[in-house]
């Protein structure tokens, strides 16, 4: 029998409601960048993907053109994911540091990782409508893994679980934490935090560094062992 999540997944995969995002992500499987030319690109929305019985969700922006859209999982195969994954595996969350396609063997304990858009958008920017397209998956999946803890990485993944979760007054600040009550999505008390999304733009300027990124994981432990 398909479990919840794996029913899920499928449903994202064969996803086509955004005519922009589909053209546009087709379109970059199609034409490829040279140093993946030899790559069978992915082309299709991105589902989520970790530890089924997670305790901490994990929630970026939307897969980019020639990484999630290339390998056909979150974070992996670009920059972004370099700079994530090294400091999952020093927290304790990833058994390896690289993430380099859905075959490497890269495993997450106690994480699921998911995007607020699951297709690439062009100039990694979907639409607020193309966002509210895509939300009723993130719903879903809140309400299937019913995290303790909640990272957004990034203003955009904030903004989605506040949509979601009817919260309005909350500011987004790097390595603020937020309580969150019980609601229809999660049956129990859990918890916010906000993170600068890993992206070239902010790490390679220093904006988020190493240790202010462990510093989030860090902080994501210390909850849980809170809430046990």
């Amino acid at each position: 029998m398909k479990t919840k999540l794996e029913s899920l997944n499928k449903e994202i995969i064969s996803c086509r409601k955004c005519p922009r995002l589909v053209e546009w992500r087709e379109e970059v499987a199609r034409v490829k960048r040279k140093a993946y030319k030899d790559d069978e690109y992915w082309g299709k929305p991105v589902p989520g993907f970790g530890d089924p019985k997670a305790r901490v969700l994990v929630v970026g922006l939307a897969p980019g053109a020639h990484g999630s859209n290339r390998t056909g999982r979150q974070f992996t195969g670009d920059a972004s994911g370099g700079f994530l994954f090294p400091a999952l595996h020093r927290a304790g969350f990833a058994n390896q540091a690289r993430a380099e396609s859905r075959s490497d063997g890269l495993l997450l304990k106690d994480m699921y990782i998911t995007a607020s858009g699951r297709c690439a958008p062009p100039d990694n920017k979907p639409s607020p409508e193309e966002l509210n397209t895509c939300q009723p998956f993130l719903e879903r999946e809140i309400q299937i893994i019913q995290p303790k803890v909640i990272i957004c990485l990034g203003k955009i993944a904030f903004d989605r679980i506040l949509k979601i979760t009817a919260i309005r007054g909350l500011k987004f600040s790097h390595g603020a934490v937020y309580a969150l009550l019980p609601s229809s999505f999660i049956n129990h008390p859990s918890s916010l935090i906000c993170s600068y999304h890993p992206s070239q733009q902010n790490t390679l300027t220093g904006k988020l560094t190493v240790e202010m990124f462990d510093e989030i994981w860090k902080k994501a432990k210390l909850l849980l062992n809170e809430n046990h």
